[in-house]
C-alpha cells in the first residue's frame, strides 16, 4: 500500500520507513508540494492534522498522514511545545533551537522533560489520530552525533544514552514517534 507522509524532512521519512515495513512511504516532493504546509493551530494534534488535510485537500491525495511532535518542558510550562521546530525563530535552526532550550534551562534542577507526538491519518475520508510520549531529561549540553532536533540533548527515562548517541533501529523500539506509527501500524494491519 502507497502512502503519502506529509513531511519534508528526509529525516523523518527514513525513521518512519523503517517502522512501517510493507508500506510505500511516500514524502511531500514526491506529490509536488514544497511548500511550507500550515501549522496554525495551537495544539500538536490540531496540527498534524491541519497537515494531512491540507495535503488531500490540494493534491489529490487519499491516503495520508501527518505527525507533528513537540518537546515538553516542565519548568518552561510545556515549551516549546507546539512551537518546537520554530523555538529559535522561522528558520527552523536546530541548533539554534537546542542553545535556546540549554539557555533557558540554565538556572533550573528540574530539566524533566517529554516529547509527544501525534499522527494523523486520513484514509478514505476518515480520520484518525494516535499519540505516542516519551519521558525523559534535558542535558546541560549536547552529545552525540546521531538523530536530529532535540536528540542530542534529550535523554529517555531509563536510559544512559541520548537520542543522538543511539542508533536509528535503537531509538525506533522507544522514541515518542515510534510509539505513535506503531499504533498507527497496528491500526492499518487490523482495519
Amino acid at each position: 500500500m502507497k502512502i503519502v507522509f506529509a513531511t519534508g524532512n528526509p529525516h523523518k521519512v527514513e525513521e518512519i520507513q523503517a517502522i512501517l515495513k510493507g508500506y510505500e512511504l511516500i514524502g511531500l516532493a514526491d506529490i509536488g508540494c514544497h511548500e511550507d504546509i500550515p501549522e496554525t493551530n495551537p495544539t500538536i494534534k490540531e496540527n498534524a492534522l491541519q497537515k494531512a488535510r491540507y495535503v488531500v485537500e490540494n493534491y489529490g491525495v487519499k491516503n495520508c498522514f501527518a505527525e507533528d511532535t513537540g518537546l515538553e518542558i516542565d519548568a518552561l510550562n510545556g515549551e516549546p511545545g507546539v512551537y518546537s521546530a520554530r523555538y529559535a525563530g522561522p528558520e527552523k535552526d536546530a541548533d539554534a533551537n537546542v542553545h535556546k532550550v540549554l539557555a533557558k534551562l540554565a538556572n533550573y534542577s528540574d530539566r524533566s522533560a517529554q516529547f509527544r507526538t501525534v499522527v494523523a491519518l486520513i484514509i478514505e475520508g476518515e480520520e484518525y489520530t494516535f499519540e505516542g510520549i516519551i519521558r525523559g531529561t534535558i542535558q546541560t549540553e549536547k552529545s552525540g552525533s546521531g538523530g536530529f532536533g532535540y536528540d542530542p540533548v534529550f535523554l529517555p527515562e531509563g536510559e544512559t544514552r541520548n537520542f543522538a548517541e543511539m542508533s536509528a533501529d535503537e531509538k525506533n523500539k522507544i522514541s515518542h514517534r515510534a510509539k505513535a506509527v506503531l499504533l498507527l501500524k497496528s491500526f492499518l494491519e487490523n482495519r
